[in-house]
């Protein structure tokens, strides 16, 4: 006897395998079977005739930090597209463990009024105590341990202040975080060295943790940067990930095939992979020093000009007569979406077979760029059924199985008995993102159904659930 049996659809599995046509029965939360399953008796069943049955996609790459705490109130951003796991506190930024109302900046893409947790540990409760509309597993912020534990971040950490960052780094992989994600681009983090990172990092390895990296360059010094990551990874010995890899700016269009040569010939000797996003244009805080590197920047919110979001940087500098640079200065703090990147570029990067899928979307935006809502099926409308880049099964693995191998997720990402019940009902020949620059929050076209841990957590879109999630923490976490 199952609780749910999905019949008639073509499953994908997540392994890259061929598809097939099978029923999935599900009890208690978990895949029970897959196959014939015609003859079975089950509480509900539910028709995917015509219909993929995958597993539920995984974002690799995410600032739900604080969106995953709020009440779900309508179409939620990531189930609508058919997510149900996502990797929180990239680039550097968490949510915790820090106490404060006024967070540098990039730390306020996550808002202000969040900032309560003095621990990691209390973060992950508060999360497994609250209503999660999907799974999360958590990374641990270098740039908020600096701003938490350094007054002056214009500078390299003290062996002291390295020490209190690796024991509060500790103690987080203790309550069950994943691994240290670094931003090293950005202002709090920019003089922190290669060393402080390992410094801050020692425990990772003995504790089974993996590092994320938004390197400190993705333009004319990536070269440099991604060589300073995969170092970092090297002395620490554990996977690394580089985040969103990109190229930005005119002169760097076309290096992707220099720097994926070079994450290719250091996979030979270390774990690496990356994760990237379907579009052409990035979103960030609005730095004056980007302006020149984009064909276009569009503000995505200001917090002395609210009026400026969704505005063209290029047409306020017009109406005030005055440069770029200098409208981006007064309009700060500010986050803005930058059109700087090559498509051959991102096809390139997107194919590879190191690449998994993540939105990078920023939640708490007045205007935020598209992929927030439509990362996913983007890649299976625009990037496999209309221009062909790769096959369905290729996508749903870059979606799924390899993330959840990349990140440890156990019993997540694949289609098979005993693995817990993610799992997306899409149509291949309908799904699309309808998300734009212009509506960056339209809900997505086919995502039929989405199931979170066994329960239908979205139809159509809506919302039916909004508490199936679960905190995955890492293996081996003191609970």
């Amino acid at each position: 006897m199952f609780d749910l049996i999905i019949e008639g659809g073509e499953v994908i599995d997540g392994t890259g395998a061929p598809r097939l046509r099978a029923d999935v029965g599900v009890f208690r939360g978990k895949i029970a079977a897959i196959g014939d399953l015609a003859s079975a008796s089950a509480t509900e069943r539910v028709s995917a005739r015509g219909r993929i049955v995958a597993p539920g996609f995984i974002d690799a790459h995410t600032h739900d930090d604080r969106l995953l705490l709020m009440p779900t109130t309508g179409p939620h951003p990531k189930l609508s597209q058919g997510v149900t796991t996502v990797i929180a506190g990239n680039c550097g930024v968490s949510l915790a463990p820090l106490v404060t109302t006024n967070p540098p900046a990039p730390l306020d893409i996550l808002g202000n009024d969040g900032w309560v947790y003095r621990s990691f540990a209390a973060y992950l409760d508060a999360l497994a105590q609250s209503s999660l509309a999907l799974n999360v597993a958590c990374l641990v912020g270098h740039s908020t341990l600096r701003v938490k534990h350094m007054a002056d971040l214009e500078r390299a950490a003290t062996p002291e202040e390295e020490a209190s960052m690796a024991a509060d780094l500790t103690a987080a992989l203790a309550a069950g975080a994943i691994g240290l994600s670094t931003g090293l681009y950005y202002p709090p983090a920019k003089a922190a060295t290669a060393q402080e990172v390992i410094a801050v990092g020692a425990q990772l390895k003995a504790l089974g943790g993996i590092v994320a990296m938004h390197i400190r360059d993705e333009g004319d010094a990536i070269d440099e940067a991604l060589r300073e990551a995969l170092h970092i990874g090297r002395e620490l010995g554990v996977g690394t990930v580089i985040s969103h890899h990109k190229l930005v700016g005119t002169a760097n269009h076309g290096r992707s095939v220099e720097t994926l040569a070079l994450l290719e010939q250091a996979a030979q000797g270390q774990s690496v992979c990356f994760d990237c996003y379907p579009y052409n244009a990035s979103s960030t805080m609005l730095l004056p020093s980007r302006v020149k590197q984009s064909s276009d920047v569009l503000v995505t919110w200001s917090q002395p000009e609210p009026g400026a979001a969704g505005r063209s940087l290029k047409e306020l500098a017009r109406e005030r007569n005055q440069t770029e640079e200098d409208v981006a200065r007064a309009l700060q703090p500010a986050g803005a979406i930058y059109f700087a990147m090559s498509e051959d570029d991102v096809s390139r990067i997107l194919s590879h077979p190191m690449a998994m899928v993540g939105s990078d979307g920023l939640a708490h935006d007045v205007r935020p760029h598209p992929r927030l809502w439509g990362t996913f099926p983007r890649v299976l409308g625009h990037y496999v059924r209309e221009r062909k880049l790769f096959s369905l099964e290729t996508a749903i693995y870059k979606m799924t199985g390899l993330s959840a191998r990349r990140f440890g997720l156990t019993g997540r990402g694949t289609l098979a008995p005993g693995h817990h019940a993610d799992i997306v009902i899409f149509d291949p020949d309908r799904v699309n993102a309808n998300a734009s620059y212009g509506n960056p929050t339209e809900v997505s076209s086919g995502i039929d159904a989405v199931f979170v841990n066994g329960k239908l957590a979205c139809r159509d879109g809506s919302t039916v659930c909004a508490g199936a999630g679960q905190v995955l923490r890492r293996q081996g976490a003191l609970l």
